[in-house]
């Protein structure tokens, strides 16, 4: 069975607001997928259009070759979590999962299984309206793994983990992407997708704006720029200023250098009497590179300086 998520050429209006305009992006089995993007960027509404739960005005949305409605028992063909808040609370965690289970014509041994799997053996027994965010989270995942699907969607599966569980969560994921599934995770915790997920689209506007390694995405936003540390930040400034450099404070006694290379900070540095303890080639962060990526695709965004006030 074919085991990839196909997205092209999603439009979708809402009213005046246009929520997708040509979402195009393709989640391959062999690793996870991190899928990024601002508030109000069309991450939700792409993944309720791949599941059938919104329908686009065009384009398609293909899971392993085929309409998610097409797909008979779907549980078995991909597993979502958009929502750990949608159960039964009455309901223990047990028996919403045999619930889900007997629709899919599953049977207890597996709903067992993911059970241990997810860690909520002490739990399961427990009315699930009692559960933690954390607890809950677990509760989707397990939902999400029932059917031992080859593909999955998760929104945001890191919330209200702690972490242990933020330990366990990133192993899981690895080892579901190891397995050959493919993982698309929807998240705002770029340190987390970091560390998990070897791919990232990154969306703003109900467009992609890059779909990339992560490694590559990092290299790119890290290129030309020097980790400066020095005990007289100002004298630092003014010297690599004065030669043409950009220099943004970065740290109480570092600064982050684009426009001169590391051998000329060090001797303009050494030339003008400045005080150094450490010049470096700087390594972005996964959050840098997005936040360079979605500077003008972010909807709202707090006033600052005079504005402010």
């Amino acid at each position: 069975m074919e085991t990839t998520i196909e997205v092209a050429g999603l439009r979708k209006r809402y009213g005046p607001t246009l929520a997708l305009d040509g979402m195009t992006f393709t989640v391959t089995p062999g690793r996870v997928t991190g899928f990024v993007g601002p508030n109000g960027a069309g991450k939700s509404t792409t993944m309720r259009v791949v599941l059938g739960l919104d329908a686009a005005d065009e384009g398609t949305a293909l899971v392993g070759g085929r309409p998610y409605r097409s797909l008979r028992d779907p549980l078995r063909h991909v597993g979502a979590l958009l929502d750990a808040g949608a159960l039964q609370p009455s309901r223990t965690g047990r028996h919403h999962l045999l619930w889900l289970a007997h629709s899919q014509g599953l049977g207890a041994r597996r709903v067992d299984e993911v059970i241990d799997l997810v860690g909520l053996g002490s739990a399961a027994r427990r009315r699930a309206g009692g559960y933690s965010l954390g607890m809950r989270q677990r509760l989707g995942i397990a939902a999400a793994l029932l059917g031992d699907p080859p593909m999955l969607m998760l929104d945001e599966p890191f919330n209200g983990l702690d972490p242990e569980g933020m330990v366990w969560i990133r192993g899981l994921l690895g080892s579901l992407a190891a397995e050959g599934r493919a993982v698309l995770v929807s998240s705002h915790l770029m340190s987390e997708l970091e560390d998990t997920a070897g791919h990232v689209v990154v969306v703003g506007r109900g467009r992609v704006v890059a779909d990339a390694a992560v490694a590559d995405l990092i290299a790119g936003a890290s290129r030309g720029r020097v980790t400066l540390r020095t005990s007289d930040r100002a004298a630092a400034t003014a010297v690599l200023a004065g030669a043409g450099a950009a220099v943004t404070v970065s740290g109480r006694d570092t600064v982050t250098v684009s426009g001169v290379p590391a051998e000329r900070v060090v001797g303009l540095l050494t030339a003008g009497g400045v005080p150094f303890s450490e010049v470096a080639a700087h390594r972005a962060t996964l959050e840098e590179a997005y936040m360079e990526l979605t500077r003008d695709a972010v909807e709202f965004r707090a006033a600052t300086g005079g504005a402010a006030r």
